[in-house]
């Protein structure tokens, strides 16, 4: 690992799940940096979608290989991780909507988790980075005052997990247990982020963007007192690049995120910063009791309501640490991903 900073043009780092919003950030930063990245996709009907969100991004894809990878199935992983230096394992499960069975979400959370580590270690490589993510660290039990550090864990007896937040916890435990299993502790290292948010690659939002899309499209008639955790896409992107690379990132967890911030805050900024495409965005903010009220009956709401009014404070000092900066500025992140979805016509 001595070399933390070094890229031979020969490294090759397999990004999973490339065609996502995280990973394909990723994907155009490693491509910038002289890397070779192989880039796994669910459909290789994605792959010019792919290419076009790296040119989008300004990165060279003559270093780009796209190959096909299920969560779900054995086939290809030993392939594609042969002769990789480093794997970042960022791919998620793939849901449109709400699962009725949560294992729709879970199994292939924590098969893909345990397909992505067992190849990469088999193979050799130096690092394998796995994407988790706050929700696997702030439902832990804890006083109002509490600053949220990589040593807290959701519990996963705790009532009223959703199948996003039981995903999480569960596939990276696994990650954990395999490293553990396997000697390889040091060879794995964990990111975090909280709600990624920037510019698009491409027109598929994601979920956190799909927040900041609502608002700006007008689809509440009031905003919620929801409250969370905003990132830039480009800080999260870098994490794992750091993470792969660092001599100190390995058998650690870092989170990648603010404090934070009200979806009243968000539309405060966005009606301030982008006044042009401001029109749909509600006036009226929702009190705290009547979003608790209004999350009965909205699922999104409902799976979130921790986050209701909530003022959470989390450690991002390892963050700034692993980055050698600070994270980026949330209000200009809400503008830029905001500016993002107007240029698009997304709103």
């Amino acid at each position: 690992m001595g070399r933390s900073n070094e890229v031979d043009m020969t490294d090759t780092v397999l990004v999973t799940g490339v065609s996502g919003f995280i990973g394909g950030h990723t994907a155009a930063e490693l491509l910038r940096r002289g890397y070779a990245v192989r880039g796994s996709v669910r459909s290789p009907a994605r792959a010019a979608e792919v290419s076009a969100a790296m040119a989008q991004a300004g990165a060279d894809d003559t270093l780009l290989e796209i190959l096909q990878l299920d969560l779900l199935s054995d086939e290809g992983w030993a392939a594609a991780t042969a002769g990789c230096r480093f794997v970042l394992h960022v791919a998620s499960p793939f849901v449109t909507t709400k699962p009725k069975d949560p294992q729709d979400l879970i199994r292939p959370a924590v098969q893909g988790t345990t397909r992505a580590i067992d190849a990469a270690l088999d193979a050799g490589v130096e690092r394998v980075v796995v994407t988790s993510s706050l929700a696997a660290v702030q439902y832990a039990p804890a006083r109002r005052d509490h600053v949220f550090t990589a040593s807290d864990w959701t519990p996963l007896d705790r009532r009223g997990l959703s199948a996003y937040v039981v995903s999480k916890v569960r596939a990276e435990r696994a990650a954990w247990d395999i490293a553990d299993r396997r000697g390889a502790r040091d060879r794995l290292a964990v990111i975090n982020p909280g709600a990624v948010i920037g510019p698009l690659l491409s027109d598929d939002p994601g979920t956190s963007v799909s927040a900041i899309q609502q608002i700006m499209a007008g689809a509440l008639p009031m905003v919620p007192d929801l409250r969370l955790p905003w990132v830039h896409v480009r800080d999260v992107a870098d994490a794992h690049i750091e993470a792969m690379t660092s001599e100190t990132a390995g058998a650690h967890r870092t989170i990648v995120a603010t404090d934070p911030s009200s979806l009243i805050d968000v539309a405060t900024v966005l009606r301030e910063r982008l006044p042009e495409a401001s029109g749909k965005i509600p006036t009226r903010a929702m009190p705290t009791w009547l979003t608790w009220v209004a999350s009965v009956f909205e699922p999104q709401l409902r799976d979130n309501r921790w986050l209701i009014g909530s003022a959470q404070r989390f450690d991002h000092d390892p963050a700034e640490a692993l980055l050698a900066r600070p994270l980026h500025s949330i209000p200009a992140t809400i503008e830029e991903t905001g500016r993002s979805l107007a240029e698009r016509g997304l709103i």
